[in-house]
């Protein structure tokens, strides 16, 4: 690069960058990089309605697949990673209809995130409003069918003016019983539980009340304890401090640290909360531990080179994909405390992205700051698919996804679903 220049690919020269008249130059380092990614970004998106088929694996395709099989060359495991291999390397896009209560009133509010439950029936939206703040719904999936691509979606007008930095689903009565949301309206912020099911009642008197409230300074993240020995337990990730509340009790334990919690999961075989700092540090928490003053709390630490915005554990408990502001993926051995693969092509460089494990199909999903979905093999790290957004590059149009093998139900239909700005997509496995 040369200060005051730009160069042209297409006419293999340098031109200067001269100051605009009235404030106003059409060449900008990043006009000129937009136009670049739009340019790739509509160049891939024509490459992929072209291209019905293709593998991330040069020869493999599902008759190798099955011949190797049926000879005993691939175990069971190993068989049906491959063929979740191919099946998202094959994976077409369709749009989604959505439809509501109210089908007269037209959707202009535009999807900032969806979590979808353990079970894949529900998936929790936050929308943004126009006068600021974040609007809540949920979407039930038991109508995305084979044959129909539609969705019933159930908004709640009751909460409207909060923006919401983290949510997750909760297990108090039963699974994904109710929601818990971290927001900010103004300082300080607000941490709650919520019912489901208060978006499903028609009638407002059915409707049940708020199961706890308390303001909070800025809260980051959040995540619920189902481990039985720290039962009906939520953490709540602050600036410089960590604080779990026992929402039958309403004990709470308050861990101080020196940075922001961006990142928090509970282990289920241990009563241990994993935390991601801004400061790049990854520690563990023992929550029957009480903090004193002067004693060592934290459990396990890892350092990784940037801010962390994302923590997943895997099923034994024995590795920990994070994902940081670097736009670096790794997995470490919480054994040795050392880290054994790393995700390369993810971009980020300042934004809290989360990253989606789904370790039955061996798959790592991450949506990285360039709005482009990437799919690596969870095994070997190798990536899979990388998927454009269906509309252009921004900062407030980067999709929020879901990868799972039974959208709607343990009958449900395979595939991805991607929410961005107004649409909801579904990118079904052939």
């Amino acid at each position: 690069e040369l200060p005051g220049f730009y160069y042209d690919s297409e006419k293999n020269r340098y031109f200067r960058l001269l100051p605009g008249h009235n404030n106003y130059n059409p060449l900008t380092k990043e006009s000129i990089q937009y136009k670049a990614m739009e340019c790739k970004r509509l160049r891939l998106l024509e490459e992929e309605e072209k291209q019905k088929k293709k593998t991330a694996r040069a020869g493999l395709n599902s008759s190798l697949l099955l011949q190797k099989r049926q000879l005993g060359l691939l175990s069971s495991r190993s068989y049906c990673r491959m063929v979740h291999e191919l099946k998202v390397n094959c994976m077409q896009r369709k749009k989604i209809e959505i439809h509501g209560p109210d089908s007269s009133v037209a959707r202009t509010n535009n999807f900032i995130t969806i979590v979808a439950d353990v079970a894949c029936e529900r998936i929790f939206t936050v929308s943004d409003v126009e006068h600021g703040g974040c609007k809540y719904g949920i979407i039930n999936l038991s109508g995305l069918g084979k044959e129909s691509l539609t969705v019933e979606m159930y908004d709640n007008l009751y909460f409207t003016n909060r923006k919401v930095n983290s949510v997750c689903w909760a297990s108090l009565t039963h699974p994904d019983s109710h929601l818990c949301l971290m927001g900010i309206a103004e300082t300080p912020g607000r941490a709650s539980l919520l019912p489901a099911s208060f978006f499903s009642s028609t009638n407002p008197g059915d409707r049940p009340g708020m199961l706890c409230s308390f303001k909070i300074s800025t809260a980051w993240s959040c995540a619920w304890c189902l481990n039985p020995q720290a039962d009906s337990c939520f953490s709540t990730g602050l600036t410089g401090q960590v604080l779990v509340t026992n929402v039958v009790t309403g004990h709470r334990q308050t861990y101080s640290i020196v940075s922001d919690v961006l990142a928090q999961q509970f282990a289920t075989q241990t009563p241990v909360l994993y935390n991601g700092c801004r400061s790049g540090e990854i520690f563990g928490i023992d929550v029957r531990q009480r903090n004193h003053k002067g004693q060592s709390w934290k459990a396990i630490r890892l350092f990784q080179d940037s801010a962390v915005t994302s923590i997943r554990l895997l099923e034994a408990e024995h590795y920990l994909v994070a994902a940081d502001m670097a736009g670096q993926i790794k997995l470490w051995d919480l054994r040795t405390a050392k880290c054994v693969k790393q995700y390369r092509g993810h971009h980020n460089e300042n934004t809290v992205l989360p990253v989606h494990v789904n370790e039955e199909e061996g798959l790592l999903t991450a949506v990285g700051q360039d709005c482009y979905t990437r799919i690596w093999s969870l095994q070997d790290a190798q990536l899979l698919r990388t998927i454009p957004s269906p509309h252009s590059i921004s900062k407030d149009a980067i999709p929020s996804v879901v990868l799972s093998s039974r959208l709607g139900g343990s009958q449900g239909v395979p595939g991805l679903l991607m929410a961005v700005k107004q649409d909801l997509y579904h990118f079904s496995y052939n």
